[in-house]
């Protein structure tokens, strides 16, 4: 079988995206109560939609087995998600009544407010992304190729920093983002949630941190 490589996201990998997502962002017991597509509607869809430019896939020769998706600018990504990406999805996932009660209604929730996104803290950190591999290609290297990918398309671009947010029960991740770099930021008001940030800079060209190589 041939390395995995990393290539720029295609629209054929939709499907393949989506199922990533269903399968690594929400891995509680409870996500049986939870729509299919909602977690990819939150956390994949948009970034697809909005800013293909800036997703990236793992493919293993048949399909995409994980991805790096990115927003180059927060405010202006949760404008556009609440103005051409909630019409598009919001039928199939109705905002619920205050307060939530099961884990579908928290995570619509989640979908109805992309306000929350938006945060004065992380003004210095104008970009975000979401990553996520399958456990099969996990702790290979192919996390952070993927990562250096994402920065430098947003280094390019002129973004000098970038954020993510994680749930802090979520150990091995938290140790994946400290050996890449990323420090915690303190975010006043924040309801739930660790939120790391660092500089878009990668520590070597990207040819030398892409291996197996980027492909188109």
């Amino acid at each position: 079988m041939p390395a995995p490589v990393i290539r720029p996201y295609r629209p054929a990998d939709r499907d393949a995206v989506y199922d990533v997502c269903r399968r690594t962002v929400f891995p509680r017991a409870d996500a049986v109560e939870v729509h299919p597509d909602l977690m990819a509607d939150i956390f994949a869809g948009p970034y697809l939609h909005l800013q293909p430019e800036l997703a990236f896939v793992l493919d293993d020769g048949d399909r995409a087995v994980g991805y790096v998706l990115g927003a180059a600018d927060t405010v202006s990504f949760a404008a556009d998600f609440a103005d051409v990406w909630l019409p598009l999805v919001a039928d199939r996932h109705p905002a619920p009544g205050p307060p939530p009660h099961t884990a579908d209604e928290e995570m619509r929730s989640l979908l109805h407010d992309p306000g929350r996104m938006v945060h004065p803290a992380l003004a210095d950190h104008p970009a975000h992304l979401h990553i996520d591999l399958l456990p099969q290609v996990q702790r290979s290297g192919y996390g952070r190729r993927l990562m250096w990918t994402l920065l430098a398309a947003l280094r390019t671009r002129g973004v000098p920093r970038v954020h993510l947010g994680m749930v802090p029960e979520n150990v091995a991740a938290r140790a994946f983002y400290d050996r890449l770099g990323f420090t915690e930021i303190t975010v006043p008001g924040a309801v739930a949630g660790t939120y790391l940030g660092r500089s878009t800079e990668v520590p070597a060209p990207l040819s030398e941190v892409t291996q197996p190589p980027l492909r188109g």
